[in-house]
């Protein structure tokens, strides 16, 4: 299982281990945070997204 980058919460998979969630990636990296959809929520925007994460 997936861990929110936000929140640290768990996150489901579905099928062939597909994440229930989002992946959001910085520009000029090839690292990639994944996101549940209650932080989703809360930020809405990608950039915003950019500035919560750890």
């Amino acid at each position: 299982m997936a861990k929110c980058s936000i929140c640290s919460e768990k996150i489901a998979e579905l099928f062939l281990e597909k994440i229930k969630g989002t992946i959001v990636k910085k520009p000029g990296s090839q690292k990639h945070y994944v996101v549940c959809f209650a932080c989703q929520k809360k930020f809405p925007t990608k950039e915003e997204l950019l500035q919560q994460i750890k």
